[in-house]
């Protein structure tokens, strides 16, 4: 098979959540657990990270894995969804696996996996423990594809473990309260390892301290000794004055990547307790290892591949795109938007079935014109219903059939000075960022 090929049986032939939604998720670590006995545990040949959370898990996992690169570590980043390419879901130093890889270990090992019958991200997290092992890397950051205790990635033994937040999200699978979610996210947590938790409300603290306590687990809250003393606009960066690691300009600009930078510099001081943060040309100097993690905010896209994290992708007229997907997401999302200079707002939007449509609908900047679209994918709304809904909640706005259309109509809609925005699900994202000019 040549690589397209391999990358249509994994996601045609594997059951696959992101696409398909309820049929792709597997409860349970059986699979992965016979999936990795059959690799030789390759998870345990180099250290790891493990990072979960409602939002942010990406920009977080992306972010920490730059940090570690400028320090001169080997770093596997392992994420999803991808957006263009599945390669972007499994990196070296930035790198994306490469499709001879991916094609020889479809080709060896299905013979073994298939009556397995296993999920889509039971095999590619299988791929890229294997693969980290391979490439000899020192260190990997692992991104929780769902939830936690049930996550597929959770057969590791971290060396740290970062839960970013919790809201209502996938309520279907994790549980109904956020306590439930909580208690789901909350199954990374390892005896004896460090986990530094990000935000937090009172309902979920108490379920972080009480897992925490019953693993043994030193825990760490971010928001209780704040790192970041002011944030501001500085050209294309977001400038952050910090108590100890100086003035940072960080490559991300949404308002959200403020929570997200000080719950990363709160897992940076963690490593640095563990050991792990002085570069080897630093000779232990505070100051060289300041520089390193100043140099990874200001450069995250480039050394890790990241996108749609509020992405400029056009000055005239100002378009952005960005894959917040749920109501937390949206609460930050709707404050940013409603705070720019511009004109007039035009979005692009559309949304997958199993998320909290009208609670995000609701929120949503009521000033704008709509662009009612629809990803493609299976899991996707329809434009039309969509459209509906919002109508109901007092947004105006036409549906199209398909993301670019939405897109070249709002662009040709647009003054100079008026913002484009493209969102409200990562697959809207995605087939922008494929398909547009």
């Amino acid at each position: 098979m040549t690589y397209q090929e391999t990358c249509e049986y994994l996601y045609n032939q594997m059951p696959m959540f992101e696409t398909q939604g309820a049929i792709g998720y597997k409860e349970g670590l059986d699979n992965s657990l016979a999936l990795d006995e059959h690799f030789g545990h390759p998870h345990t040949k180099y250290r790891t990270i493990h990072v979960a959370g409602t939002n942010g898990k990406g920009s977080c996992a992306h972010t920490l894995s730059a940090i570690l690169q400028m320090c001169g570590y080997r770093v596997g980043l392992y994420t999803s969804p991808h957006l263009i390419d599945f390669s972007e879901r499994i990196r070296v130093n930035g790198i994306p696996i490469s499709e001879e890889y991916v094609v020889d270990f479809v080709a060896n090992e299905k013979q073994f996996f298939e009556p397995l019958y296993p999920t889509f991200f039971e095999v590619t997290t299988a791929l890229a423990f294997k693969y980290f092992a391979d490439k000899k890397v020192d260190i990997a950051v692992i991104e929780v594809g769902m939830g936690g205790r049930l996550d597929c990635t959770n057969i590791i033994t971290p060396i740290l473990s970062v839960i970013t937040n919790i809201g209502l999200d996938h309520q279907q699978y994790l549980g109904s309260s956020i306590e439930q979610i909580a208690m789901e996210k909350a199954g990374i947590i390892k005896p004896g390892v460090p986990v530094v938790i990000g935000e937090t409300t009172p309902e979920t603290r108490m379920v972080f301290e009480m897992m925490a306590g019953e693993a043994n687990a030193p825990i760490t809250f971010a928001e209780n000794d704040p790192e970041i003393i002011s944030v501001r606009q500085v050209s294309k960066y977001q400038e952050y004055t910090t108590k100890n690691f100086g003035v940072i300009r960080g490559d991300l600009c949404g308002n959200y990547q403020e929570k997200n930078t000080n719950t990363i510099l709160c897992a940076v001081k963690q490593l640095e307790n563990l050991g792990y943060m002085v570069p080897a040309t630093c000779d232990q100097n505070t100051t060289c290892k300041n520089r390193e993690v100043r140099e990874a905010f200001k450069n995250v896209c480039g050394l890790t591949g990241l996108m749609g994290r509020w992405m400029k992708v056009a000055d005239v007229p100002l378009t952005i795109c960005d894959t917040g997907h749920n109501v937390p997401g949206w609460e930050y999302l709707t404050k940013q938007l409603q705070a720019m200079e511009c004109g007039h707002l035009h979005i692009v939007f559309g949304m997958v079935e199993d998320k909290d449509v009208e609670g995000v609908l609701s929120i949503l900047p009521k000033d704008a014109t709509y662009y009612f679209t629809k990803a493609d994918n299976h899991r996707a709304m329809s434009e039309n219903v969509l459209q509906l809904y919002a109508q109901g909640l007092g947004l105006k706005g036409e549906a199209y059939p398909d993301v670019m259309t939405a897109y070249q109509i709002a662009r040709d809609a647009a003054e100079n000075n008026d913002l484009v925005f493209i969102g409200g699900s990562s697959y809207v994202v995605a087939d922008f960022l494929k398909n547009r000019i």
